[in-house]
């Protein structure tokens, strides 16, 4: 049978999916309310219209928060990839209506200035934009076109993505500046291995794992160091001595806190900077830029680690 090439319309209101995807996220009504800036009784009444649209009730309220019914779990990832779907069609109209406008991603630590300025050179009708991004932003930025290419640090899932390694960047050991191997060259993972090194909430586990170097080369496990929320919490837990972790090359000027310090990290494999952009993309100024950071962004741009004498 071949399908209906018009299917019959669909009343399904996307501000309500998105609503129910938060409430799914944080599990609870009062916190979902404050995530989407409304109230508690209009959340109620959101969730409540697309029940009915859908026809189905999808979250179960309990004395512990909110839960998703049955037919709410099969909802969800569908709900998600309608979001999804929505937010790439309306960048790629947006990208078809501006052929000559691009944007630039970066994150903490790296500089893409003289690819950017080539590219704008060579490009003087384009409209050359960069953004920077957290640090485990760069998969969602490109995915939602939010970015148009990342100048990132793996690992991350790069399905859909195409990934040009620019150049290897050295690990470090970050420390507080009355750390106990402080003054070292560079130190080994047998240095530290007693030391706590934090978990960070938000991260993907790959990221984690990889920043934690977790499982250790020899099998063990790194030590478990406190849950933060973010990098900055990480930061500021280090500088109060009740942890040290393994970091890229940051120096004050691009994120290190003041109190902090960084050592060589011997005998671990370099993390790889690379250019991220999306599978398929076929734009003339995604495709200059890329042969822009091929030729420029090398590393030497960079920052040093920094080290106490």
């Amino acid at each position: 049978m071949v399908p209906d090439p018009f299917p019959a319309p669909v009343d399904l209101d996307l501000r309500l999916v998105q609503c129910f995807t938060v409430v799914a996220e944080h599990q609870h009504f009062g916190r979902a309310a404050e995530a989407l800036h409304t109230t508690q009784p209009s959340l109620s009444r959101q969730i409540r219209r697309l029940e009915q649209q859908v026809g189905a009730r999808l979250l179960d309220r309990t004395t512990h928060g909110t839960r998703l019914s049955e037919a709410g779990e099969n909802f969800l990832p569908q709900a998600k990839a309608l979001l999804r779907a929505a937010v790439e069609a309306m960048a790629r109209a947006r990208a078809a209506a501006r052929p000559s406008s691009v944007t630039i991603g970066y994150t903490k630590g790296l500089i893409i200035t003289p690819a950017v300025r080539a590219l704008r050179d060579r490009n003087p009708d384009a409209e050359v934009h960069t953004r920077l991004l957290a640090w485990n932003d760069s998969r969602g930025a490109l995915l939602e076109h939010r970015v148009d290419a990342v100048v990132t640090r793996l690992p991350f899932p790069t399905d859909r993505l195409r990934i040009t390694v620019l150049y290897d960047e050295p690990r470090v050991l970050v420390v507080p500046r009355d750390h106990r191997l402080v003054g070292k060259e560079s130190v080994t993972l047998d240095d530290i291995a007693d030391e706590p090194i934090p978990h960070v909430r938000q991260s993907d586990p790959l990221l984690n794992a990889y920043w934690r170097l977790d499982p250790r080369p020899d099998g063990r496990r790194a030590p478990d160091g406190p849950l933060v929320e973010a990098l900055e919490d990480k930061h500021e837990l280090i500088a109060a001595g009740q942890a040290v972790a393994i970091g890229p090359p940051l120096d004050y000027a691009t994120g290190l806190h003041p109190s902090l310090t960084t050592i060589p990290l011997r005998g671990v494999e370099p993390s790889q900077v690379v250019l991220a952009t999306r599978t398929g993309d076929r734009s003339r100024l995604v495709t200059a830029f890329r042969k822009h950071a091929e030729a420029l962004l090398t590393g030497t741009h960079q920052a040093e680690p920094t080290r106490e004498a």
